[in-house]
């Protein structure tokens, strides 16, 4: 195989769109959400029962954010996990007006 053979394609930054699931956005949030809590629980070396201790959320909440089955979580709730175990956490949301949302009116007509 040559690297003619290789066609190089840039995602969009969002696995989800790229893979065109309708849901995308918010599971990137979520995706985004998780990844951060997982990495304050590997800076401050906290096992599940320990962070669960520490926060009031259960033990298996955190179980289930470390093996990326969001299902179950609102972006909310990821929210509030996450400012429980860091209270420096920022959240920044920005919504895009340019693209179109299924059920809207469009604001050009």
């Amino acid at each position: 195989m040559s690297e003619k053979d290789i066609e190089l394609v840039h995602g969009s930054g969002n696995v989800f769109r790229d893979f065109g699931d309708p849901q995308a956005d918010l599971k990137q949030a979520k995706a985004v959400l998780a990844a951060r809590i997982i990495a304050v629980l590997d800076d401050r070396g906290l096992a599940v029962r320990k962070a669960a201790s520490l926060t009031g959320f259960a033990a298996a909440d955190f179980s289930r954010v470390r093996n990326a089955d969001l299902g179950r979580f609102t972006l909310d709730r990821l929210m509030k996990m996450l400012a429980a175990l860091d209270a420096n956490a920022r959240v920044t949301v920005t919504v895009d007006l340019s693209r179109s949302v299924p059920g809207t009116a469009s604001s050009s007509g």
